[in-house]
């Protein structure tokens, strides 16, 4: 979808707005979403961050997405100067006379990895006054390179149902941290999962309940990792993404821890990886805990990833299940 097709949908007398989900945990889906939610989640991101009228904010994600929908319409809700360029992985490749105004930008990780690595791209990156950043993990060493950068940036927690984010983590300067903080008008809980549990009534009709294993505090919360990135091997629950983040000093190729059925421990890890088998094994056996060590390895030539660039749970857990 193009700019200009959103804004036909959006200026369509019609209350509501198709969107349709990343896939990162299943097949994407389409639902319908209500023109003033859209409306009331721009003007609390944009009172959050202090934007105002004629601002500049730069579009470059596909408006296929929540994502680039939200940045759209929060111009439309504060008149922010809007910016479109063609959705690349490298964003600001061309906006040498225009970096120093931007105000408002939204990136997924691959995008401000790669203008990282352009000294001139870098430079602009700096430039911008609130980076947010979404749809996947940021990798820590990013995360620290984006420590030192003058300006505020962003790591935002949210899905499709929420309209974009309900909470920011601040990932620059003295106030870094690794707790998010909700909204003023979002309230979160747990349930007896311990998944978080989001109550935002102004973006969304009912309240959420998350698959985000989240430990609270003083009404901030961090994320641990996800209920069904659980895998229950011999009596012992092992989390997914704390594996991952294991092997992540250690592994410089793609890969994907999954699971897969096992008749005598129930379920047992599974190492997706486009490295050999055997160097990735070695890797394991030299620097994981014995419990954490996977069962199985798999090579493949591309670790499976959505539309939007997060891992690919389920298609990863196919091929787990289906390459012995």
């Amino acid at each position: 979808m193009s700019l200009e097709e959103f804004l036909e949908e959006w200026n369509k007398p019609s209350e509501f707005v198709e969107v349709k989900t990343s896939g990162s945990t299943g097949e994407p889906k389409r639902m319908m979403v209500e023109k003033r939610r859209m409306l009331n989640s721009a003007r609390i991101t944009c009172d959050f961050l202090g934007l105002k009228k004629g601002d500049t904010a730069l579009l470059c994600m596909s408006t296929d997405y929540i994502a680039g929908k939200m940045m759209v319409v929060r111009s439309i809700e504060r008149g922010l100067k809007l910016i479109s360029v063609e959705p690349s992985g490298h964003p600001l490749s061309h906006l040498s006379a225009l970096t120093s105004h931007l105000s408002l930008v939204a990136m997924v990780p691959m995008q401000v990895y790669n203008s990282l690595q352009v000294p001139e791209e870098k430079e602009r990156l700096m430039a911008i006054r609130h980076l947010i950043i979404g749809g996947g993990a940021i990798d820590e060493a990013m995360e620290r390179e984006l420590r030192e950068f003058p300006n505020a940036v962003w790591s935002t927690y949210g899905m499709t149902e929420t309209l974009s984010h309900i909470a920011l983590r601040r990932i620059s300067g003295p106030d870094a941290s690794d707790w998010y903080t909700p909204f003023p008008s979002v309230e979160i809980s747990q349930n007896d999962d311990g998944c978080l549990v989001i109550n935002a009534p102004e973006v969304c009709a009912e309240t959420l309940v998350t698959n985000d294993i989240v430990e609270i505090v003083n009404k901030r919360f961090r994320i641990l990792g996800r209920k069904d990135n659980v895998i229950c091997s011999g009596g012992i629950k092992l989390q997914i993404e704390e594996i991952e983040r294991e092997l992540k000093p250690y592994v410089r190729v793609p890969y994907i821890i999954s699971k897969r059925k096992d008749e005598k421990f129930g379920e047992v890890v599974v190492l997706l990886t486009e490295n050999s088998t055997e160097v990735a094994q070695a890797i394991c056996e030299k620097h994981l805990p014995k419990y954490h060590q996977p069962k199985a390895y798999i090579h493949v030539d591309q670790i499976p990833l959505t539309e939007t660039g997060k891992p690919a749970r389920k298609k990863a857990e196919i091929l787990a299940r289906d390459i012995k």
